[in-house]
This record gives C-alpha cells, structure tokens and sequence, in this order.
C-alpha cells in the first residue's frame, strides 16, 4: 500500500539519494501539448536542500521541454525506483522552478552540489523542486536494475565548450530557446557562470 509523507527525510531522503537515476514529468497548460518524461543521473547532479525542496542540474541537451514547462505552469514530477534492495517507488509532486546563471541565487544553489565538475556538462540551470505531495508505492513489477557507472559521454562532448560556444551549439537547435510546443525554453544567449562562491 501507498504511504503519503510530510517531508523529505528520514527512511525517504535515505532511499532517495540512493539512487542512480530519476525521472522527471512535465506537460504544458494546452491540453493538446507535449507531455515530456526525462531521464536524470548524472551522480552528483541531485541534491535535497530540505524537508520540502530538492534541486537537480539541468544539463546541455537538445530540448529544453522541462524549462518550457515549468516557465508556463510550475507542474512537476519527480519519479525514483529501487534499483537494488526491497521494491520501492517514490513520486514527488511538485512546483518547480528553473534558477537561471544570472539568477542571484544561482551561485549559492550551486555550492549546495557536491564533487560533480560541472563545468564539463555544459551546465544551463538549477530546477529547483518544491513537494506539495510525496508519495510512495511498492514497485513490485520494477525489475532489480545494476548501476555500473555514469556514461563519460555527456562530459566528452560538452566539455569542450565554453559559454559563447555552447549559446552558438543552442542557437543551432530548434527547441532550446522554444519549446516543441511554441513556449519559450532556455533564454539566449546563455549567460556566462557566475563566481564560485
């Protein structure tokens, strides 16, 4: 049976940063728009920041559905399931929000994620996710899944870039800057890193 939770802690957060990988959901307000589904995971790019709010790295990509979305309308889910252990399925439904570079905040989120260079994955935003209702399921049909290690291929390709060059690689890509359903997506140009903190 489900269980619904009051906050990010405990057993949860526990379960939580445990795994490897999550998915995000989004859709937009226009019945007839794209629902988008994401995969997420690069290690280190996740981080819960309190009992309430979780924020992930939004990296280079060829879409920017998720931004799109959470600009329109805020809705959002985060979805993780048991890759070892007992089963286990965990959603987090929320408001999110996309803290761009030149964002004030930005900087201090950042500090908030730990060893992940993330000057190698062509970093464009901080979601930060606000939970309205957290829940659980029992995941008896997701399969035992292994996590072997992170892909090097995302940092290989990106981490070549500078900021004028990967503004110049969004520019080229149809739905960056507007979303595939005409919304806008990641301002452009990108701005350029704030200093660490």
């Amino acid at each position: 049976m489900g269980k619904t939770y009051e906050r990010i802690d405990g057993r949860l957060r526990t379960f939580i940063e445990a795994q490897p990988m999550f998915f995000t959901a989004t859709a937009p307000l226009d019945g007839e728009g794209t629902v988008n589904l994401s995969p997420k995971g690069l290690s280190g790019s996740f981080v819960v920041l309190d009992e309430l709010r979780v924020a992930y790295l939004d990296f280079a990509g060829s879409t920017a559905e998720t931004v799109a979305h959470l600009r329109e309308n805020g809705r959002i889910t985060l979805m993780w399931c048991a890759f070892q252990g007992p089963p286990n399925i965990v959603r987090v439904h929320g408001t999110g929000e996309p803290v761009f570079r030149d964002d004030p905040r930005f900087a201090g989120l950042l500090g908030r994620f730990g060893e992940i260079d993330h000057t190698r994955h062509g970093l464009r935003a901080i979601i930060v996710v606000t939970a309205e209702l957290i829940r659980d399921s029992c995941g008896y049909a997701v399969p035992f899944m292994t996590y072997d290690e992170d892909r090097p291929l995302h940092a290989s390709r990106f981490a070549r870039d500078d900021d004028a060059s990967l503004s110049a690689y969004f520019e080229k890509k149809d739905h960056i800057a507007t979303s595939l359903d005409g919304l806008p997506g990641l301002p452009l140009p990108l701005p350029a890193m704030p200093p660490a903190q």
